[in-house]
């Protein structure tokens, strides 16, 4: 609990054996939080039997895979079921340090943002945690474009840490949404949409064998995905557009 908040980590799991018991100990170190669900998607190694060992963990096994944003449409619906008043979205592959949960989620519960994002971008530290060159630019110029169309004035949109208001989360309609990595973009859209603020902290990451990453041609599709949903969003804004993810209101 932080300030009477229910505080509950979701974490979106894929092939995530080897780092899954680090990632959980370094989230319970922080001590706010109350319960840590785990939605497996399939995995092809042993997520599930390593993550089913670990004390406050709660696994979820999807009967198929479902994709990455079908994955979180769970991760999301279940941390509601379970009470949570904030959400934190934590992947299990160590790539992001669970440290900055208090940070985030005292953001959230003091109503300074209803949501929160960890940015790899704000102090530099991407490409010294060893994000790739080319996606490092790809991630300036998407983020650039997107500013623009949305309105707004993130350091970075695709950033995989993210926290949420339980009002955020019952005000979105997810069900619209992709179920592929695109989700991601499309729900700060939507955030934006509703009129809700964005809040953004420093994250230092790791990139290394075991973390999740895309391939070119997925990133490819996903920055066309990105610049798709924010051209839909402007054209809904100016009227010019009707779209399921951008209602009237």
């Amino acid at each position: 609990m932080y300030l009477g908040k229910k505080i509950v980590v979701v974490m979106p799991a894929y092939n995530a054996e080897k780092t899954v018991t680090q990632t959980v100990d370094e989230v319970m170190q922080q001590g706010i939080v109350d319960e840590i669900i785990l939605v497996d998607d399939r995995s092809r190694d042993n997520t599930v039997q390593v993550a089913s060992q670990l004390l406050g963990v709660k696994v979820h096994v999807h009967e198929i895979n479902k994709g990455y944003g079908g994955n979180q449409k769970t991760c999301y619906k279940l941390a509601l079921n379970a009470g949570a008043d904030i959400v934190i979205m934590v992947h299990p592959d160590y790539q992001y340090t669970p440290k900055l949960i208090p940070a985030m989620a005292s953001i959230i519960a003091n109503d300074l943002h209803p949501c929160v994002l960890a940015s790899r971008i704000l102090g530099g530290y991407s490409l010294k945690g060893g994000m790739p060159v080319w996606k490092y630019v790809a991630n300036r110029f998407l983020t650039a474009a997107e500013n623009i169309l949305l309105g707004a004035k993130l350091s970075e949109y695709h950033t995989g840490y993210r926290a949420f208001s339980r009002n955020v989360l019952e005000t979105l309609d997810l069900s619209k949404n992709s179920d592929d990595f695109v989700f991601d973009n499309q729900m700060l859209a939507q955030i934006f949409w509703h009129g809700f603020t964005i809040g953004e902290v420093s994250c230092p990451t790791k990139y290394f064998k075991e973390a999740s990453s895309i391939n070119f041609r997925r990133s490819c599709k996903y920055g066309i995905g990105c610049l798709s949903v924010g051209t839909k969003f402007r054209l809904a804004k100016w009227g010019l557009l009707k779209s399921e993810l951008f209602p009237k209101k």
